[in-house]
């Protein structure tokens, strides 16, 4: 059934289950303790009985017409002590007296197909007997007992639905938070409500709203990209454009070769942005990523390897401090890239030495470190130009603005901070740090 599925459905079973085994044990004492109560009760109306009758010397008339009434359930019977009959009452349907007993004080006795309950006092002058059915008794005190648990009977179902509503009155901030969430857009990401709610879900609501905060930054920040790549994308698609039309329009000869050689470079422009786009997409909060053991200073060792080319062309001494082995668990292929975006950028922008390292810090923590002697970054633009499409101040320098980006969001993504500071060399210092 579909209210067994809800919270409220269990609970409600649940305490359903554990007010009736209550019921039924609270039920079942009061029962048996009436029925014992009664059974008490009516010993003590045979011994008073007896008592009432045991000093008369006679019964009266009016005694006697009491006792021989049929609706009068006890047999009453009194001999002198030569064992003379002195007077015996006998109930409707009872055809001979109960057998005379010397068994003083209280007893059981069968006769006539049913059992007896009996009493008899003595005196020095006569002996009296009280005896009634245990069927009549028990008839008796089973109804008393049952009067007794018409209450518990009455009140169970009043009680249960009084559990379902307290329940439901419980459970209504968790319904209000279902009702939240329900009415949500696809692109809703604002918290949901978390007023009233108790301390068990609480936390739960709280992580949810913290996983839509996650959610509304990274869309955000998709947003952001989607926005910047058609942005920056648009400028080499239009010179390529531009360029395919001269080349089209261009006589054959060195004016041809020329326009081949700029659509060229358009080209390698335009390939190196996309390549720099799905990087900085690849390191993005969210993305997936391959975590593995790795040596970071071989890594840096290729990462020197893929750059050396640029700066031999430019003049720029490249030199690499690294260990053996220097063990670390992350992605390579976005490592690479990072330490590869610090490298280029020192050579691209004027450095004639760089330095780069691969140590333990102070801590032992792993450190890659690029060090120049360039022109540096001031300080006051060393956060901005984390940013994406940031620029440096040098505009004559070809690039998208993607390096540092890339390499922020990769060292994010792989547990580690990237700082930039003053080298001793003179210019930049950039360092990634776990």
């Amino acid at each position: 059934m579909k209210w067994q599925s809800t919270l409220r459905g269990r609970l409600f079973a649940l305490l359903a289950v554990l007010g009736a085994v209550t019921a039924l044990a609270v039920g079942g004492a009061t029962y048996i303790s009436v029925r014992a109560e009664a059974d008490e009760l009516f010993d003590y109306q045979l011994r008073q009985t007896a008592l009432s009758l045991r000093d008369q010397g006679r019964v009266a008339p009016d005694e006697a017409a009491a006792l021989a009434d049929p609706s009068f359930d006890y047999v009453v019977q009194i001999w002198s002590l030569q064992g003379l009959e002195l007077y015996s009452s006998r109930p409707q349907g009872m055809t001979e007296p109960l057998p005379a007993r010397a068994v003083l004080g209280y007893s059981n006795l069968h006769f006539g197909g049913q059992d007896w309950r009996v009493f008899s006092a003595a005196t020095p002058l006569r002996v009296v007997q009280v005896a009634q059915p245990l069927a009549a008794r028990q008839k008796l005190a089973a109804l008393a007992a049952l009067r007794s648990v018409v209450p518990v009977a009455v009140a169970l179902p009043l009680v249960a639905a009084a559990v379902w509503w307290l329940i439901g009155l419980t459970l209504a901030p968790l319904a209000r938070v279902t009702q939240a969430a329900q009415a949500r857009g696809a692109t809703a990401m604002e918290a949901l409500p978390t007023t009233g709610l108790p301390g068990e879900v609480a936390p739960l609501v709280d992580a949810f709203n913290g996983l839509l905060a996650r959610l509304a930054e990274a869309f955000d920040a998709q947003r952001s990209f989607v926005a910047d790549a058609a942005h920056e994308l648009r400028s080499p698609l239009t010179a390529l454009k531009l360029q395919l039309g001269l080349l089209r329009d261009s006589a054959p000869g060195e004016q041809q070769d020329a326009a081949i050689a700029r659509l060229r470079t358009g080209i390698d422009r335009a390939v190196r942005l996309v390549e720099q786009l799905l990087a900085l997409a690849r390191a993005e909060p969210g993305a997936q990523t391959a975590s593995m053991s790795l040596d970071l200073a071989d890594l840096a060792r290729q990462a020197v390897a893929d750059v050396q080319p640029l700066a031999d062309k430019a003049g720029v001494a490249l030199t690499l401090a690294a260990p053996d082995v220097l063990p670390l668990a992350g992605d390579p292929q976005a490592l690479r890239g990072a330490l590869r975006n610090l490298i280029d950028n020192a050579v691209k922008y004027g450095a004639r030495t760089v330095e780069v390292s691969a140590l333990r810090g102070a801590r032992g923590a792993p450190l890659l470190r690029v060090d120049d002697d360039g022109p540096g970054i001031p300080p006051d633009q060393r956060e901005r130009v984390f940013d994406r499409f940031q620029r440096g101040e040098d505009v004559s320098v070809e690039g998208s603005g993607l390096g540092l980006a890339i390499v922020k969001a990769a060292a994010r993504q792989q547990g580690a901070s990237v700082a930039l500071g003053d080298s001793p060399l003179g210019g930049l210092r950039a360092e990634i740090a776990w």
